[in-house]
């Protein structure tokens, strides 16, 4: 995506992924952040001290990818990393050194996608992967081998979606598959198989949200989905029914946001969401209403990031974001206020230079030694 029209609605996103990260006290973990660098097709590893939230550059990084990374994925164990290639129309795969941190590409990759693959995400058990296709426009599920991270294509079970499906998401319990769809302004329902991970429409999708959605994410109860809806710079709230997983707009929905709101991330405790806005270089931060699931702006939002945020990722313990900063290739900071969710940015941010390549999709994981 070179175009000027490319870059402006909506540049790459963190899929759905599963983050987390280790404290100074807790000797037996370790943190590292995951940043896919679009231009310069490769992936910027970073240690994360709990501390502090500061990056330093793991050894041998970058680590190479193919054309255009776009999105990046963790499966839950933390041994491997998925980033979806969208030129090359395929997905690299890595095993992740606990240790050090270090990508190690997994025999076979880079695996085969649909056209211009554009988000991915592994469900909560591990099992399975999905990549959503922009312009094919469908969903591709993959089993995961659970010793190397082979992806094995089940392209012959693609499920379609809506026009250039952007984002992908799946719920905490793994039954559920979202989609946003950006340029037909809606989300893709599918339930999934647990056993086969073959994707079936539920009863009611595609449902309709804002003006082209850019980014989807589910909150850590699986009650509300949230999109940010890029042309028309808003949220949007939906309330998830957990039997069905059909979608019903929150009262009060969708809430301002910045110019181009390209990616969206819920805190893990569930009570904050945080959006990236492309357009005007910053991040609005939201409280959630936990029984409405509504949102209010908190105080001091939006707080400005670097040039061109693309991608917004959470730590799981919920003291740091990150934001992949397209265009002044850097990655900003900022710790979470854990009693009102407010942002404050610290001497350590941003990280720069070792980003390289325009940044386009960013993860944060935890791995126990």
């Amino acid at each position: 995506m070179n175009s000027f029209r490319g870059r402006l609605i909506g540049f790459g996103l963190a899929a759905a992924f599963f983050a987390s990260c280790t404290t100074d006290e807790e000797p037996l973990q370790k943190y590292y952040v995951y940043a896919a660098n679009a231009n310069a097709a490769n992936v910027s590893a970073y240690s994360m001290s709990a501390g502090s939230g500061g990056l330093k550059a793991v050894e041998g990084s970058p680590f190479a990818a193919a054309t255009e990374p776009q999105s990046v994925a963790v499966d839950p164990s933390g041994q491997f990393l998925y980033v979806v290639n969208y030129y090359s129309n395929n997905v690299s795969a890595y095993s992740i050194d606990a240790a050090t941190g270090v990508l190690t590409a997994v025999t076979g990759s880079p695996f085969p996608a649909g056209l211009g693959p554009y988000s991915i995400a592994v469900e909560p058990s591990g099992r399975f992967a999905y990549v959503a296709n922009a312009h094919s426009g469908d969903v591709w599920p993959y089993s995961i081998d659970p010793v190397t991270g082979a992806l094995a294509a089940y392209g012959a079970l693609a499920a379609p979606a809506g026009t250039h499906p952007s984002s992908v998401a799946v719920d905490p319990s793994g039954e559920f598959l979202y989609v946003a769809n950006e340029y037909s302004g809606n989300i893709s329902v599918y339930s999934i198989n647990t056993g086969s991970g073959e994707l079936t429409d539920i009863p009611g999708s595609p449902f309709a949200t804002g003006g082209y959605p850019r980014s989807i994410a589910i909150d850590p109860s699986g009650k509300f989905a949230y999109v940010a809806n890029n042309i028309v710079r808003n949220v949007s709230a939906l309330a998830i029914d957990a039997v069905t997983g059909a979608l019903t707009v929150v009262a009060g929905s969708p809430f301002a946001a910045g110019t181009n709101p390209v990616s969206v991330a819920v805190d893990p405790s569930g009570a904050f969401v945080y959006v990236a806005n492309w357009g005007s270089s910053d991040v609005s931060a939201y409280s959630i209403n936990s029984t409405t699931g509504a949102l209010t702006a908190i105080a001091g939002s939006p707080y400005a990031a670097g040039w061109g945020p693309s991608a917004i990722a959470v730590d799981p313990s919920g003291k740091f974001i990150y934001l992949a900063n397209y265009w002044s290739d850097d990655i900003s900071i900022f710790a979470i206020n854990a009693t009102t969710g407010a942002l404050t940015e610290p001497s350590s941010s941003p990280v720069g230079g070792v980003a390289g390549g325009h940044p386009s999709a960013i993860a944060v994981i935890r791995i126990a030694q």
